[in-house]
């Protein structure tokens, strides 16, 4: 956005809360305010403090991004009111199509086939999908499948549209297992021009959330008149309400290529680069010129090659796609023939407050499986130092033969599992040994007693050297023929770079390191190793059974005391964090020890949020 802004020669203000003072947006842009505070209700969602920051700074136009209060008709009113441009929909277009509810009675009115909302949840309704009417992005949406979770699960999706978009109205729609997510973008100007800018497919997505986006769709691709038709419903939800500026109208469809409107988003949406990588176009641009009430051509540009966008976020994929929170020591995404639109770099901090997000990482090519490829191997190649991402399983989304074969419907990442590592275990192993080598030469290299002496090396050789690395114990010597270990030879060590000879091949490992652990990265993957601490605390131990916080974050409801019987998998506690309650559940089953926090408590990486002691064993089973 900024960097559009700059080639149209537009002067850039950032707003930026406490927790994203050192984020690269705020030195990016020409002036930045503080929004003080770090919670989203006391920042981001503040009306009142963008407009003030806008006119204390000077602007005379807001670009409300997308997330926040990029949809909200009152936000769009008060920029109106204190005669700044709003560069997006009119305010009452906003409030039609910003609630889902209401957008879908509209369109269903004007022949746009629809899903219909469920008002009195019975058994016969399951499965439903809980929505929340003021959001999108995965936030404030639960599938409900037994009727005696329903209320629960409202509860909670209640709590998360609050948070996330300071409205918890909610609803609920049948929910189809499988399908497809096409969504048109939509460009609109003043002058009642309306274009319909291609489609994209959205359909690899986890918590309701797109992780994959690609545009032209697969499925529209081979499904003839499909395009068509879904250009049409998306000029007619646009002349419905005299749409001017971006949007996206969204689509579910099955795979014979029916649809069904789920809702417009009346902003840019995230995946827009793969249309305009695709187009030529710049949206932004297109939006800044419309606000100005400039004229589009009668037609779009024509669509041309393939684009596709991964979303990277720190997140752990095997462990419920938990979010991780850390300091990123290293981040670097090779850039030949790449996009990369990231929030963070080199030293940035992941915190609890916001999506995590890294970066949006996007490859063109003539041909679908050519950018597939480029795409994949620069996510290889990156090196990802500090937290846990996703990125190994978007190479694995990449390469799949289903993924190649267009077969990306919503069911995608629950049919295929897809959590483990590039790495084989001969690869990780040798990782294991080269991150070994390294620190053994760092050692050295920092030593002020015989620092020039071989690391490792015995003239006498006696027991090999030790050293546990992550799940590896790894034992070596280095004598006068050098490195003794089975089929591997040492071509050459150092802090940073180890190369071994396996079997006459010489494979390459890079290698880092911070307090605690060591990062490798290889040619056909990466991986990061624990390193225990040779003199651990005694304090430090955690009793047996305890669940501890894995990201800051808050308290938000407890369904268990200490003395409470629990099953396995059990919902103890909601914890509250980057926007979404994640539940913390029983490891087994047996009876509550300890439970040392409550609603509201804030907590930290680590804290203990309960004990559970397991049933001893029945003798004889």
């Amino acid at each position: 956005m900024f960097r559009t802004a700059r080639a149209l020669g537009l002067s850039t203000v950032a707003v930026y809360s406490d927790a994203d003072a050192d984020s690269p947006h705020v030195t990016e842009a020409d002036t930045a305010v503080r929004l003080p505070g770090a919670a989203p209700a006391d920042t981001y969602l503040r009306a009142d403090l963008l407009v003030q920051a806008a006119l204390d700074a000077g602007a005379d136009a807001i670009h409300p991004g997308y997330g926040f209060l990029s949809e909200n008709a009152d936000f769009a009113r008060a920029v109106l009111a204190a005669g700044l441009t709003w560069i997006g929909p009119a305010p009452e277009v906003i409030a039609q199509m910003g609630s889902k509810i209401e957008s879908k009675r509209l369109l269903a009115a004007v022949g746009v086939p629809v899903l219909s909302e469920v008002d009195n949840v019975t058994e016969q309704d399951l499965p439903v999908l809980i929505k929340a009417s003021a959001g999108g992005g995965g936030r404030g949406m639960r599938v409900v499948r037994d009727l005696a979770d329903l209320d629960a699960e409202l509860q909670a999706a209640r709590s998360e549209a609050l948070s996330a978009f300071g409205d918890a109205t909610v609803f609920c729609e049948p929910y189809l297992e499988t399908g497809h997510h096409i969504e048109v973008q939509i460009m609109a100007d003043q002058h009642g021009t309306v274009w319909a800018v291609g489609e994209r497919e959205c359909s690899i997505q986890r918590r309701h959330q797109k992780v994959v986006e690609e545009a032209p769709s697969p499925l529209v691709e081979r499904t003839d008149g499909m395009r068509d038709k879904l250009f049409a419903a998306a000029k007619a939800a646009a002349e419905a309400v005299g749409y001017t500026g971006a949007g996206t109208v969204e689509f579910l469809a099955d795979e014979s290529g029916r649809f069904y409107f789920l809702e417009m988003n009346t902003r840019l949406q995230v995946e827009h680069p793969v249309t305009e990588l695709t187009t030529g176009l710049d949206l932004v641009a297109l939006q800044i010129s419309v606000a100005e009430g400039a004229s589009l051509p009668a037609e779009p540009p024509p669509s041309h090659g393939h684009a596709i966008e991964v979303r990277l976020y720190a997140e752990d994929p095997a462990n419920d796609w938990r979010p991780q929170t850390g300091t990123l020591h290293r981040f670097e995404i090779p850039a030949d023939g790449i996009r990369v639109d990231s929030g963070v770099e080199t030293g940035s901090v992941v915190g609890v407050h916001y999506d995590p997000m890294l970066a949006k990482v996007i490859a063109w090519a003539p041909d679908r499986a050519t950018a597939a490829r480029i795409l994949a191997g620069a996510l290889t190649r990156s090196r990802l130092h500090g937290v846990k991402t996703n990125r190994d399983l978007l190479v694995q989304v990449l390469r799949h033969e289903a993924f190649r074969d267009g077969a990306t419907d919503t069911a995608f990442l629950t049919r295929h599992d897809l959590t483990a590592s590039l790495l084989d275990k001969d690869t990780e192993a040798l990782a294991a040994l080269a991150a070994a080598l390294a620190d053994a030469e760092a050692n050295r290299a920092a030593a002020r007693v015989l620092g020039r002496l071989p690391s490792g090396w015995r003239n006498v050789v006696s027991q090999p050297q030790v050293k546990v690395i992550g799940d590896h114990e790894v034992r070596y010597r280095i004598g006068r023929d050098g490195l003794t270990t089975d089929g591997v030879d040492l071509v050459e060590a150092t802090p940073n770079l180890v190369r071994l000879a396996v079997n006459g091949v010489v494979r390459r490992f890079d290698v880092a390191r911070t307090p605690g652990w060591s990062f490798v990265d290889t040619p056909t993957g990466s991986v990061a190793f624990e390193v225990p601490d040779r003199f651990p605390d005694p304090a430090a131990r955690t009793p047996a059974g305890s669940l501890l916080a894995q990201m800051p974050g808050t308290v938000v409801r407890v369904a268990a005391a200490a003395g409470d019987r629990v099953a396995a998998g059990q919902v103890l506690l909601w914890l509250e964090a980057m926007k979404m309650e994640h539940r913390v559940v029983a490891p087994v089953t047996g009876v509550v020890a300890e439970l040392p926090v409550g609603a509201g408590d804030q907590v930290e990486v680590g804290r203990v949020l309960a004990v559970v002691r397991a049933d001893e064993p029945v003798e004889g089973t």
